[in-house]
């Protein structure tokens, strides 16, 4: 194999790169030494090569995996600071002769342990099985011929085929470019394309090179695949910084509820120990008390319950056509207020019909379709609509034509030209939008073949473009001119065209299309369409769908606008046609700082940067690879209604995950600081260590069924937003209606002078049921009896109430420390969880009428 193979000390210098970066050594050396070290050519390796050198280098990937291990994600269970010392506490009091309790203490934690692994470990399996939907592919050669491969199984020593649209798959060297373009901003933060070319080398000159992370722009090139995965600059980049994707907002409530309940939870610990360790009790059993009240409070199930609501929601959406490729993505499409979407494909059919062609007079031109028709057949860029309807069209006549060169198109001349030649006649055909187009040529063309000053016909062909546009018709100007044989062809060639008229084309809007906006409007999101087409073709259709079309915004204004007047015209304005990507990105960070959350839904290699902006980038499968890598959900259909259902699904979870939240800040909560509290009045422990553990464990399994519970229509009406504030105050108001029939419980049993044994028991079974009864009551803002719960949910919590009420009169009631209790008082605990019920729904309408009406 190391004869054979290049290796990772010898083959390219990686023991140099330990002090020189990869970039510079892609840079440095020629191109032929590249390929000597690589034992590669410009055919490429071969199959056999390729796949032998995936066993050297490993797959192209930046991260070693994209999940956890299966041991890494169990031993996580069991990582908590307050878990390690409740095990080494257990583990003391077996080695104290105190063997039943510790066991069964070890016992409850295994189980608590296995629990959540067992759910993450599905959840993770899952959302990886719908991520292998989506494959990134790439252009290689191999053996002289082209093909496609995933991404994944790029090498060093292969030569890859670029494009407009293409993501970069490595760090490579060029060897031939045309015009090529590349966005390299997720590297250099710079905006604007950087001009690529096989003939800038030198140390330190790095236009010779494209590198992992950026992607074409515009034009054409092949290059040699120098590094891959972790050994490109990216990679070096994300190992420096240990990258991982930015908290969203949920995720950052999430981890700041966590926090903020793990301090109240050692804050109270530490007293309640130091209390009784000042009442002189045992320092074990105080020990062992305290860390299971800290077990009780902590969320420590709460990164595991999020995974299973998140991966559920994910799996439910895969279902309706929409994946997911980070779960936390799922809470921000569900949480947008704003909808961005692009035009063509997405409100209309995105399939385009050539409606004709007319002259600078306005009549119909058969030369016109000949010469757009060339231009579309032999551009080489990337695909669309409209060069492939173009060419569906094609005279016979365009045999008679041959191709000579290429300008390819790009976003900012938004032209394309193609040089062609018949018999001793060279042709320069340049297409693009009517405006561009205009701006190179000097003369027009009229109908018996003479040419006039641009000036003469501008008025009329604007007036000609404006009637169309007007009738939903996108049009394209069309021009050309005689070029000398054997001159240079390139951008400087766009000058003195003489301009032959416009093309016609229509996309009709999609049936169902105006149903699917009314519903996502009816989800209390506001739709805005950006669109790089002209104003009178958006007010069009915009204005036949709906859309708010009393002022439509164009890339000019946008262009002329500051940072703050943008701010005002962003929302008042809903159509913004005639935009470049950066004004689109523009627009979606101004409606950012304004506190809204932004979804944008686009396709095109123009909306890249838009789809990074967003808060919620939405693509499609049949987009461009780069536009695909920069999303966060991706539509398996492009259908407005199917990111409707996509947006229903992502409110669903958030809604289900934060059902654990309000147990974990109510009930929960309610009952551990009622026990600590009464534990400093008691003359005995209200409750053993193994059964506040075993308190936990019973109250979170119907907690894991909360992922599939059923949903009202008014918790995924409006957008959500995650408020710790008023969460804050759910925990008081909620915990303290736990805690007053809490303590009700324990003055009534002390009252009665029950036996400890009868005592513990009751509280352990009021507590229990307690923080069942309050699942069911706060699952839901309407009256819980008229919310019927999902059916695991159901399953769960009736199983968990069995279990408590027979425990106490099975053999498992003795080691547990479990009494049999008289009938008299299950009745008064029976008539307490009623009164709770009680006060729970009544404080459940004053509270989210009022301070918890956001959340």
């Amino acid at each position: 194999m190391e004869e054979e193979h290049p290796s990772r000390s010898n083959g390219l210098g990686w023991e140099i790169r330990r002090t020189e970066t990869p970039s510079d050594r892609l840079c440095d050396s020629a191109i032929d030494e590249l390929f000597a070290e690589l034992r590669s050519s410009p055919e490429g390796l071969s199959a056999d090569e390729s796949a032998a050198r995936i066993s050297v280098y490993g797959e192209n990937r930046i991260s070693d995996s994209t999940r956890r291990s299966t041991f890494r994600l169990l031993v996580s269970q069991f990582e908590s600071p307050i878990t390690v010392l409740l095990i080494a506490a257990a583990v003391l009091s077996v080695g104290l002769g105190d063997s039943t309790d510790g066991a069964i203490i070890l016992g409850i934690v295994l189980v608590s342990g296995l629990l959540g692994f067992w759910q993450e470990h599905r959840a993770s399996g899952a959302v990886q099985a719908l991520l292998e939907g989506i494959r990134i592919s790439v252009k290689v050669r191999r053996s002289g011929v082209a093909e496609i491969v995933p991404i994944e199984r790029v090498v060093p020593g292969d030569i890859v085929i670029l494009e407009a649209g293409s993501g970069i798959p490595g760090d490579c060297r060029l060897i031939v470019s045309r015009d090529f373009f590349v966005d390299e901003s997720a590297l250099t933060g710079e905006s604007y394309p950087s001009q690529k070319s096989e003939n800038a080398v030198g140390r330190g000159d790095r236009n010779g090179c494209v590198y992992l992370g950026s992607h074409a722009v515009s034009g054409t090139a092949e290059a040699l695949v120098v590094c891959t995965g972790r050994e490109t600059v990216y990679g070096e980049i994300s190992r420096a910084i240990a990258a991982s994707p930015p908290e969203t907002e949920f995720q950052h409530g999430i981890r700041r509820f966590g926090i903020l309940l793990l301090e109240i939870a050692i804050v109270l610990s530490l007293t309640i120990f130091a209390i009784n360790v000042a009442f002189a009790r045992p320092v074990l059993e105080s020990l062992l008390f305290t860390l299971a009240l800290t077990v009780g409070l902590a969320p420590q199930l709460l990164p595991a319950i999020l995974s299973i609501t998140l991966s559920h929601g994910a799996r439910r959406m895969a279902a309706r056509s929409v994946i997911v490729k980070r779960l936390g993505s799922i809470e921000d499409i569900g949480g947008i207020d704003i909808l961005c979407t692009d035009k063509t494909g997405t409100l209309t059919e995105g399939t385009v019909r050539l409606a004709g062609a007319t002259d600078s007079n306005g009549d119909p031109s058969d030369s016109v379709i000949l010469m757009a028709c060339l231009n579309a057949a032999f551009e080489t860029g990337f695909a669309n609509p409209i060069d492939e309807e173009l060419r569906r069209v094609l005279p016979a006549e365009a045999d008679e034509f041959e191709k000579i060169d290429e300008v390819p198109y790009d976003f900012i001349r938004k032209r394309l030209s193609i040089a062609v030649r018949r018999g001793d006649e060279d042709l320069l055909i340049t297409k693009g939008a009517v405006l561009n187009v205009l701006e190179v040529c000097d003369t027009a063309e009229l109908p018996d073949g003479s040419n006039v000053s641009i000036e003469t016909v501008r008025d009329r062909v604007m007036e000609h473009l404006q009637d169309r546009s007007k009738e939903g018709v996108r049009c394209l100007g069309v021009a050309r001119k005689r070029v000398e044989r054997g001159s240079p062809i390139n951008k400087d060639s766009e000058t003195g065209l003489v301009f032959l008229g416009l093309l016609m084309f229509f996309d009709p809007p999609k049936v169902g299309v105006a149903d699917d906006l009314h519903s996502i409007k009816k989800l209390g999101i506001r739709l805005k369409l950006l669109t790089g087409d002209n104003r009178h073709v958006a007010g069009k259709i915009a204005g036949d769908l709906g859309f708010r079309t009393a002022s439509v915004v164009t890339g000019s204004e946008i262009a002329r606008a500051s940072d703050t007047a943008l701010r005002r015209i962003v929302e008042r304005a809903d159509v913004f046609a005639e935009l470049d990507p950066n004004q689109k990105q523009r627009l979606i960070m101004a409606l950012k700082s304004h506190g809204h959350a932004v979804g944008f839904l686009g396709d095109g290699i123009n909306d890249a940067a838009a789809l990074h902006a967003a808060d919620a980038g939405i693509s499609v499968d049949t987009a461009v690879d780069v536009t695909k890598q920069a999303a966060d959900v991706i539509l398996l259909e492009k259908d407005l209604g199917v990111l409707a259902d996509g947006i229903r699904e992502g409110r669903a979870a958030y809604a289900n995950t934060l059902k654990y939240v309000f147990i974990t800040t109510s009930a929960n909560f309610g009952n551990m600081f009622s026990m600590a509290a009464a534990s400093l009045f008691a003359p005995f422990l209200p409750m053993l260590p193994k059964q506040i553990l075993l308190l936990n464990v019973l109250s979170d399994l119907p907690a894991m069924a909360i992922a599939s519970d059923k949903l009202d229509l008014d918790q995924v009406k409006k957008p959500k937003v995650w408020d710790i504030g008023a969460i804050r105050k759910f925990m008081i108001v909620f915990g303290l209606v736990s805690s007053v029939f809490d303590f009700v419980t324990f003055g009534t049993l002390l009252l009665l002078r029950v036996p400890t044994g009868v005592f513990r028991t009751a509280w352990f079974v009021e507590s229990t049921l307690s923080e069942i009864l309050i699942l069911l009551v706060i699952r839901t803002r309407k009256a819980f009896f008229l919310s019927l719960p999902g059916n695991y949910l159901v399953i769960a919590c009736a199983t968990v109430a069995v279990m408590v009420l027979i425990v106490p009169y099975t053999p498992a009631a003795e080691p547990l420390g479990f009494s049999p209790l008289p009938s008299s008082i299950v009745f008064l605990i029976a008539l307490i969880l009623a009164a709770y019920v009680l006060a729970s729904e009544i404080a459940k309408r004053f509270f989210f009428r009022g301070a918890g009406k956001k959340i």
